[in-house]
């Protein structure tokens, strides 16, 4: 069965974005060191267009063949004309407003998502790669296996919060922990079933 794995930047306090959503200032932490690491070990989280120019277009997916993500996730790259970014996975963009995909190659779920990722982890291949947002995250948080969480070193006080799933105990299990010279952390975790 395959993993649904929420990989995620956030900030020291937890918050995804600003209140608007934006997170596009996580990226001034994303040096040498820290896109050598993502390039080896994560190379599918990385948008087509960035792997490109990272000449790591041809590596092969580790993790992830299948990425899932919102509308407002979605959005960042349609707003510069990518419509296809992640087009070394299968593609799935949860949406009530998008009535047809602006891309062959990303599938509109429009219905069910729980049971659209639940026929997912039912299929063989790599696992799931949960792109974004809070509010997907909110929805598929007991779908949830895996969390994969860059922590980048600033507090925001407010903003996007990790997920809008509502207050429950959800327990997780430390896997591993990995800290960067430019004060980023990488930690991940197991769902506790």
């Amino acid at each position: 069965m395959r993993k649904l794995s929420y990989f995620i930047a956030t900030s020291i306090d937890g918050f995804i974005g600003a209140p608007d959503g934006d997170g596009e200032f996580f990226t001034q932490w994303v040096d040498g060191e820290f896109i050598d690491y993502l390039t080896s070990e994560y190379p599918e989280t990385l948008p087509t267009p960035g792997r490109i120019p990272l000449g790591i277009d041809d590596l092969e997916n580790k993790h992830f063949d299948t990425v899932i993500q919102g509308r407002a996730t979605y959005d960042v790259g349609l707003k510069v004309g990518c419509t296809s970014p992640y087009a070394h996975a299968r593609q799935y963009v949860v949406s009530r407003s998008l009535a047809e995909s602006p891309d062959p190659a990303v599938e509109i779920v429009s219905g069910d998502v729980v049971a659209k990722v639940r026929a997912l982890k039912q299929e063989d291949g790599l696992g799931i790669y949960l792109c974004g947002g809070a509010n997907l995250a909110g929805q598929l948080v007991d779908e949830i296996d895996a969390l994969v969480i860059k922590t980048y070193p600033v507090f925001l006080g407010s903003g996007m919060p990790l997920a809008d799933a509502g207050f429950a105990l959800r327990e997780f299990t430390l896997d591993s922990v990995r800290s960067f010279g430019n004060g980023a952390v990488v930690t991940t975790y197991s769902r506790k079933r």
